[in-house]
C-alpha cells in the first residue's frame, strides 16, 4: 500500500460515523460469504452469491425483504447465521462488540469509546462500557421473555426442538424490527391471524425494539411521573402513540371486508398488528398484496417514519418528523424559536431534521423511478412505491415480492436498504459535527428571495 493510500486510509478511519459505516458494510460482506456457502442451504448446493449478499444485506440493516424463502433455502446453520447478523444489526455492531471484547478483559481507548458513543447516539463518553452491557442484558430479556410465551404455541405446533428453535428466531427479529420468519412460503405470520398471543407478543417486542433503549430504561427508572421524563422521551412515548392509534383506526376503516374480513376482534387485533408492523418490522398477519392503494399509500408514510433514535429499527425517526412538524407550525406562526412543552428545541436539531428528511424522500424518489423504469409496467406504481418505501424505512413488507422483482430492481434496493440504516445515523452524526465547527465562521452579507 503506498503513503498516499495509507493518508487516505487512515484519514478515513477518523471519522466514527465513517467507522460505523465500514462496520455495517464488513459485516455485510462477512455474512453474505457465510449464506452463500453450500453448508448454509438445504439443497447442499448454495444460493448463489447475489442471494447471499440481499439477505446479508437486508439481515444486518433489519430490514426484512428476502431474496429466497428463510425457511425452505436456508438450512439450520444458514438460519443460525441470518439470526447472528439480525442481532448484530439490530443491537448496532459497535454495541454487541463492546459487549464481546468487555467480557473478554478488553479495555477502550479514547477513540473506542468516542465511537462507542456515536453509535450508541448519547452525549457522553461517560460509562459507555457500562451502559452496553445494561442494553445487552436488556435486550436479551426482553428477547427471551418473548421467547417464552411464544413457545406456548410454537412447542405445541412444532414440538420441542423446532418449536423453541422457532421461538427465539421470531423474538429476536421481532425486537430487533428485522421482520424474518421461519413459516415458509413467504406467508409470514398469517396462519396466526386469530390467535392473539402470537401476534401480541410479537407487537409487544416490534414496539419495545422501536422505542429506543435510553427510552425504556429512563420509563423503568422513572418514578417521578410523566413530567419528570426527558423531552426526548416525552416526544418519543407521545408520537408511538399516536401512531400506532391512528394506524388501527385507519387499517379499521379502510381494510374492513378486504384483508380484515373476520370478526369484530379479529379485525381490532389485525389492524393493530399491521399499524404496528408497518413502522418498522416487516412481519404481516394478512395479504399485503390484496390491500388497497390507499392502505398502501398510509403504509408508506408509517414506514417513513418509523422508529425512534437508538433504537433497534429504522426510518427517518419519531423524533425527526416530530422536530420536522414543530418546525412547521413556528414557520406558520410567526414565531423564530420551535417549542415544545415549555423547551425549545435548537435551531441545529431542527435543521438537522429538515435535512435528514429531505435526504431520505429523495431516497425514496429515485428508487421509485428506477425501478418503475427497470420493471417497465409490470407493477402498478403503488406497489413500487411500497417496496421501496419498504427498503429506505428497512421495514421489510413487500407487495410485490421481492424474489419476483427484476434484477436490477433488485439491485438497487441494496444501496437503498444500506443507507436506509446505516445514512440517517451517520448523517445525523456528520451534519452535527460540521455545525459545531462552523459556529465562528465568517458570515455573508444576507440577502432575500421570495419563497412560494
Amino acid at each position: 500500500m503506498g503513503s498516499k493510500a495509507k493518508q487516505w486510509f487512515a484519514k478515513l478511519l477518523q471519522r466514527p460515523e465513517r467507522l460505523l459505516a465500514l462496520g455495517f458494510l464488513a459485516l455485510i460482506l462477512v455474512g453474505s460469504a457465510l449464506l452463500s456457502l453450500p453448508v448454509s442451504a438445504r439443497n447442499g448446493r448454495g444460493i448463489g452469491y447475489f442471494n447471499g449478499l440481499f439477505t446479508a444485506t437486508s439481515a444486518v440493516c433489519v430490514t426484512g425483504l428476502v431474496a429466497v424463502d428463510t425457511a425452505t433455502a436456508f438450512s439450520p446453520f444458514g438460519q443460525a447465521v441470518l439470526l447472528v447478523l439480525i442481532q448484530v444489526g439490530g443491537l448496532g455492531f459497535m454495541v454487541f462488540a463492546t459487549l464481546v471484547m468487555s467480557m473478554l478483559g478488553h479495555r477502550f481507548s479514547l477513540k473506542g469509546r468516542m465511537l462507542i458513543r456515536e453509535s450508541m447516539n448519547v452525549t457522553s463518553a461517560a460509562g459507555l462500557v457500562k451502559l452496553s452491557r445494561i442494553y445487552g442484558l436488556m435486550a436479551l430479556g426482553i428477547e427471551l421473555t418473548g421467547a417464552a410465551l411464544l413457545a406456548v404455541r410454537f412447542v405445541p405446533a412444532y414440538g420441542w426442538g423446532k418449536g423453541l428453535w422457532f421461538s427465539l428466531f421470531h423474538a429476536v427479529s421481532a425486537f430487533c424490527n428485522a421482520g424474518f420468519d421461519l413459516m415458509g412460503h413467504f406467508s409470514s405470520l398469517t396462519a396466526f391471524s386469530r390467535d392473539p398471543l402470537v401476534l401480541l407478543t410479537v407487537a409487544g417486542l416490534i414496539i419495545l425494539g422501536g422505542l429506543g433503549f435510553s427510552v425504556i430504561l429512563e420509563t423503568v427508572r422513572q418514578k417521578e411521573g410523566w413530567r419528570a421524563l426527558s423531552l426526548h422521551a416525552r416526544i418519543v412515548l407521545v408520537t408511538t402513540g399516536v401512531l400506532l392509534l391512528a394506524g388501527t383506526l385507519f387499517y379499521g376503516a379502510m381494510e374492513k371486508g378486504r384483508t380484515l374480513n373476520g370478526g369484530a376482534g379479529e379485525n381490532a387485533l389485525n389492524a393493530f398488528f399491521q399499524s404496528v408492523t408497518m413502522r418498522t418490522a416487516g412481519f404481516n398477519s394478512v395479504d399485503l398484496s390484496a390491500m388497497n392503494d390507499g392502505s398502501k399509500f398510509f403504509s408508506c408514510l408509517l414506514m417513513l417514519v418509523g422508529a425512534s433514535p437508538a433504537s433497534t429499527g429504522g426510518g427517518i425517526k419519531t423524533t425527526t418528523v416530530a422536530a420536522v412538524i414543530l418546525l412547521v407550525v413556528s414557520v406558520v406562526k410567526g414565531e423564530n424559536d420551535v417549542n415544545i412543552a415549555r423547551r425549545r428545541l435548537g435551531a441545529g436539531i431542527a435543521l438537522r431534521a429538515l435535512a435528514v428528511t429531505a435526504i431520505a424522500l429523495g431516497m425514496l424518489i429515485l428508487g421509485t423511478l428506477l425501478i418503475t423504469v427497470f420493471e417497465g409496467g409490470r407493477y402498478p406504481l403503488s406497489d413500487i412505491l411500497f417496496e421501496t418505501s419498504s427498503a429506505v424505512a428497512t421495514v421489510g413488507v413487500s407487495s410485490i415480492g421481492s424474489p419476483n422483482l427484476s434484477l436490477p430492481s433488485r439491485i438497487t434496493l441494496l444501496p437503498m436498504m444500506f443507507l436506509g440504516r446505516v445514512g440517517p445515523m451517520t448523517l445525523a452524526v456528520a451534519l452535527a459535527k460540521r455545525q459545531n465547527k462552523a459556529v465562528n465562521q465568517i458570515k455573508y452579507p444576507e440577502e432575500q428571495i421570495m419563497i412560494g
